[in-house]
């Protein structure tokens, strides 16, 4: 059996565990957004476009906005928080390292609705947090932190923030610091270097960090639900509005549609720029593969 044939058949399992639980799930939701909705809360006889004329209502309209900016918002956030965490974490002693990662990781070892929950009581007009900002008069009194969408905004960048370090700090652990030497020496200051050798070399860390936290932002639920109100309502909340309290399916079908859509888009744009190479030359271009050296000297 050739070396090909051999990975086929290696990955036939994954290909068909993504099959039956990701592929055909979603083009059963998309055929169904095109069946039309029964009083009882069913589908309907025969197809119809109504689910998806329904949402070129200004309202979905809006909230497809508002979930686009708060998930491009938290990914941008949690990139540049988790840049210079991932640059100290690769560049600290080892012990000290251990330690910071299970700091890192420690706040998921705790139920997530517990953390969610956690924020809206320090959120709370009551709360500790509103308190102190009264008290030192940061902010007016009558100005709520709870039930808008910067409380949902800080909730997503607290929830998704580990997911953005984790892979940042895996990419920077084997770059070669000694890079950034070579450029200081050849007149770069520190902050050119890191713009100019730093990020491109970690550039595929940065790939899959935005991936990570994007793409389970873009369809969150319980963090809107809970600290957002409906003020601050995402797609998510909408798809189980229409599924759970109008009963309406075709459309809770649609909106699903549109969100897998959305979310498959960043993953498909992610798998070219791979094959491409993050060089214009070319990954032959011996520049794109600094990461060669084994255990790089920091």
């Amino acid at each position: 059996m050739s070396p090909t044939n051999r990975q086929g058949w290696l990955a036939l399992p994954s290909l068909a565990w993504l099959t039956v639980f990701f592929a055909a799930p979603t083009f059963i939701i998309l055929g169904l957004s095109f069946k039309p909705a029964t009083v009882t809360g069913g589908f309907g006889e025969g197809w119809s476009l109504a689910a998806w004329h329904m949402l070129w209502d200004p309202i979905y309209l809006a909230i497809a906005w508002r979930t686009l900016w708060l998930s491009s918002a938290t990914t941008a956030i949690c990139i540049t928080l988790a840049l210079p965490v991932a640059y100290y974490l690769a560049r600290c002693a080892p012990r000290r390292r251990r330690l910071l990662l299970i700091a890192v990781i420690l706040p998921s070892w705790t139920n997530f609705l517990v953390r969610v929950f956690a924020w809206k009581t320090l959120l709370h007009p009551q709360g500790l947090l509103k308190q102190l900002l009264d008290a030192t008069s940061l902010i007016a009194p009558n100005q709520p932190l709870l039930y808008n969408p910067g409380a949902v905004l800080l909730v997503l960048v607290y929830t998704y923030l580990p997911f953005a370090i984790l892979p940042l700090y895996a990419a920077a652990d084997r770059f070669d610091f000694g890079l950034l030497d070579a450029a200081r020496d050849l007149g770069a200051n520190a902050l050119t270097a890191f713009v100019r050798v730093f990020l491109p070399n970690v550039a595929h860390g940065i790939g899959v960090a935005v991936l990570m936290v994007f793409v389970p932002a873009l369809g969150s639920y319980v963090i809107p639900e809970l600290v957002g109100g409906v003020h601050a309502e995402m797609i998510g909340n909408k798809i189980a509005q229409r599924a759970f309290i109008d009963r309406n399916l075709p459309l809770a079908a649609a909106l699903g549609s549109c969100l897998m859509l959305v979310v498959l888009l960043p993953m498909w744009a992610r798998m070219a720029w791979t094959r491409k190479g993050t060089d214009p030359k070319g990954p032959s271009n011996p520049a794109s593969e600094p990461n060669e050296p084994a255990g790089g000297a920091r």
